[in-house]
């Protein structure tokens, strides 16, 4: 028997209606919950996921080397480092020497070459027809005082590239003004200067106060103290480098007066020593004795010491 028209068309709506009331129901249903990705978020965010690359889920090989608590101290397939043997990170870059500080501000390093502790300053001479000779400056409670007109003091170790920190005392009461007031000086290698002046409230050349390149540069700022107080100087001084005549690289000096930087790997023109000609160079040997002056002022010093200083990577 025929169905009416009706019901006929109603069957076939109501099935797809069913059909459509299941798929709803299939595709509303919760999503499983996906497990967290392994490892720390910080790291992996950085480490891993940032750096993964190709299919879903690898990570690029970094060569990780760990030592035996599972720490990672290296690596071995990072990028490579242009201009040098090593990779970033490098597992195998040799680890910095351990130096152990000074215990106090100034003190010298355990890696220091002591010059003047206080008391013996027999690492300082004169040089006399060219001979060295004991020096004349009076050693007295921890510091050693020019003696006016006995002569400049050299050392007697050659140096070329060093960290050298040294404090100075300019005359009180201060006599005299602008060059003709607590005037001495550190001359590197007997040719590159760093003056030491009386610079509190003493109107000079710019290029003469204190902590001046000599003749070249003044410092960035001047940072005197009275006369009759204790300052300091903290100079990294790098040789100039020469092929045979040639100039290859010139001298730089970062100086640091009284805490301040006043000179920041500045390179110097020449010896600091010309005044009515340019500043220029003359090979030397890669390593000579500092000078520090003796200019007919009392100038005192204390607590001199060096660290010659060397290339990254060496033991």
């Amino acid at each position: 028997m025929r169905m009416p028209v009706a019901l006929h068309v109603f069957g076939r709506f109501g099935l797809v209606l069913l059909v459509a009331l299941i798929a709803f129901a299939i595709g509303a249903a919760p999503a499983a919950q996906q497990p967290p990705p392994s490892g720390r978020g910080g790291a992996e965010t950085q480490g891993g996921q940032r750096g993964r690359q190709g299919g879903r889920g690898q990570q690029p090989d970094t060569g990780a080397v760990r030592d035996d608590r599972g720490a990672v101290i290296g690596h071995t397939g990072l990028a490579e480092l242009p201009g040098t043997p090593w990779r970033i990170h490098d597992a195998a870059r040799p680890q910095p020497r351990k130096v152990e500080p000074g215990q106090t501000s100034g003190a010298p390093p355990a890696d220091a070459i002591v010059l003047f502790d206080g008391t013996d300053f027999s690492k300082f001479v004169h040089m006399r027809q060219g001979q060295p000779v004991p020096a004349e400056w009076v050693v007295r409670d921890g510091y050693v005082e020019v003696v006016p007109r006995t002569g400049s003091v050299v050392t007697r170790d050659r140096f070329g590239d060093i960290q050298l920190h040294l404090e100075f005392m300019a005359p009180d009461p201060a006599n005299g003004a602008s060059q003709d007031r607590g005037n001495s000086g550190v001359i590197l290698m007997g040719r590159y200067e760093v003056q030491v002046l009386d610079s509190y409230d003493n109107v000079t050349y710019a290029d003469g106060h204190a902590a001046s390149i000599y003749g070249e540069y003044p410092p960035l700022v001047n940072a005197a103290r009275k006369p009759g107080e204790w300052q300091s100087y903290d100079i990294v001084f790098e040789a100039p480098k020469f092929d045979g005549e040639r100039l290859v690289s010139p001298a730089y000096l970062t100086v640091f007066w009284n805490g301040l930087i006043v000179h920041n790997r500045r390179p110097v023109m020449g010896s600091t020593s010309a005044t009515r000609t340019p500043h220029g160079y003359t090979a030397h040997d890669p390593e000579l004795p500092f000078t520090l002056q003796d200019h007919s002022h009392p100038v005192r010093y204390r607590n001199i010491w060096v660290r010659k200083l060397t290339g990254y990577d060496q033991p």
